[in-house]
């Protein structure tokens, strides 16, 4: 029996990514036991796991913080009795812990990011445009290296339990008809597509026979969803009235999914939600495209010779105006979604 070291300490979306991989790897090798050192936020994600995988909280305040921090988080990951690092983060916290290990022998292996290939893909004046390995594939060879050799076959988090609706119904109620999540909001506006414009989508989608939508976000955004959800009928704001988890839980049972290239988008992927995205200043050719979602539902306007610009949306527009996000139709938004969804009735 081993004991592995998985080192990926933020952020939602990478993390999300990171799940099928270290879930899949889990399975196929139950005698090895997986530890995870990861943001204390994210813990709720991980609620339902295999039981060869264990979450370790790094905190970002006090126990973690500074240089004395990382020194206590390094001594208490080293009480683990650690055979094997898997670096699948690359930055300076996860650099330090990584050759502490080293010093002591384990074997370590480390993600290649592929930094120098995204740089030429989103350069304005030598964009070399194509697809890159995915974060996913990136994980998956941090793995290989270390010699566990498995497919990725990962489906849902709820594989692993807890899936009981009788917990949301209280607010959801029953499924009846189409259930379509929007999750209008992401972190960079070079990410986000304009909120009038996602109101137009909504407008859209309700005026679809027996069609509910959800509305998911953060809770610096619940007031805006709940604005919609009062203003439109047969919408329904999920944002702050569940745990993380049953918020998940209501997720699943969406037909569809329209996000920005979000940790929404990614969220989705994890219970095996199809996802209609909108990209704007970035490209799933970066890798960051959700698990197993249809390259043909990621939206975007592919005749900006400017795009993308930013692996993560947090550039500023040269053009100044977000043509890229600005050009795409609520209508355009729609079709897709309508598409997806008869893609899903005819399996």
């Amino acid at each position: 029996m081993s004991r592995v070291l998985v080192l990926r300490l933020s952020a939602l979306g990478d993390v999300a990514m990171l799940i099928p991989v270290l879930y899949s790897a889990a399975g196929h090798y139950p005698e090895d036991e997986f530890l995870l050192a990861t943001k204390s936020p994210l813990l709720p994600i991980f609620e339902h796991r295999p039981d060869n995988v264990r979450i370790i909280p790094v905190f970002s305040k006090d126990q973690h913080k500074g240089l004395k921090g990382l020194a206590r988080l390094i001594r208490e990951l080293s009480a683990e009795q650690i055979d094997l690092v898997a670096d699948t983060h690359d930055v300076l916290r996860s650099q330090q812990i990584r050759r502490y290990f080293r010093l002591k022998g384990k074997k370590v292996e480390v993600i290649d990011k592929g930094r120098w290939e995204k740089w030429k893909l989103t350069c304005r004046r030598h964009k070399d445009l194509h697809p890159l390995k995915t974060s996913i594939e990136r994980y998956h060879d941090v793995f290989k290296a270390l010699g566990y050799d498995f497919p990725i076959d990962f489906q849902s988090i709820f594989e692993y339990g807890g899936k009981d609706f009788s917990s949301i119904e209280h607010v959801v109620g029953k499924k009846e008809g189409t259930w379509i999540g929007i999750a209008p909001f992401a972190k960079h506006k070079g990410k986000s597509y304009p909120l009038e414009k996602m109101e137009k989508v909504l407008e859209i989608l309700i005026g679809k026979p027996q069609t509910t939508v959800f509305l998911f976000g953060g809770k610096e955004e619940e007031e805006h969803l709940e604005m919609w959800a009062q203003q439109h009928e047969h919408v329904i704001s999920v944002a702050g009235h569940f745990s993380f988890s049953s918020e998940l839980l209501v997720m699943s049972c969406m037909d569809v999914m329209l996000t920005m290239d979000s940790g929404n988008m990614h969220l989705a992927s994890l219970v095996n939600v199809p996802v209609v995205s909108i990209w704007g200043a970035t490209h799933p050719y970066t890798g960051f495209c959700g698990y197993r979602q249809n390259p043909d539902n990621c939206i975007a306007i592919d005749t900006l010779p400017c795009r993308p610009c930013s692996v993560f949306g947090d550039k500023k527009c040269f053009r100044k105006d977000y043509a890229c996000l600005q050009e795409i139709t609520p209508e355009r938004v729609a079709e897709q979604i309508g598409k997806q969804l008869k893609v899903k009735s005819e399996k």
